[in-house]
């Protein structure tokens, strides 16, 4: 089983940037895919950003050009770099590994984006 530990999280005002890390442990060698999910108040979670074991990367199209995905394959580590912030980017950010027998996810860490 993958244990996924966020960080990172917390208020800013918009234009303003945060990074999210999310830790991996326990049985992290069947690790492929990684990604970012976001869920808002009333709303459905959404994928943000994934990032396969070879490094190619797929975001959404409402954080093309603002939100950077990227990995530490040696250190298990995952990485969400955001830029130019919006209120509309508040919600609760979860780290998300797939393996070859299922997927584990994150407790979530808060992104407030308001002035």
């Amino acid at each position: 089983q993958v244990r996924l530990v966020e960080s990172g999280g917390g208020l800013v005002q918009p234009g303003g940037s945060l990074r999210l890390s999310c830790a991996a442990s326990g049985i992290i060698f069947g690790i492929t895919t990684m990604a970012w999910y976001r869920q808002a108040p009333g709303k459905q979670r959404e994928l943000v950003a994934s990032i396969t074991s070879s490094g190619n990367t797929n975001l959404a199209d409402s954080v093309k050009g603002r939100f950077t995905i990227s990995r530490d394959n040696s250190n298990h580590m995952l990485y969400l770099q955001m830029i130019s912030l919006k209120p509309e980017d508040t919600a609760v950010y979860s780290c998300y590994a797939l393996t070859n027998v299922g997927g584990s996810w994150g407790q979530g860490t808060q992104v407030t984006v308001s002035s």
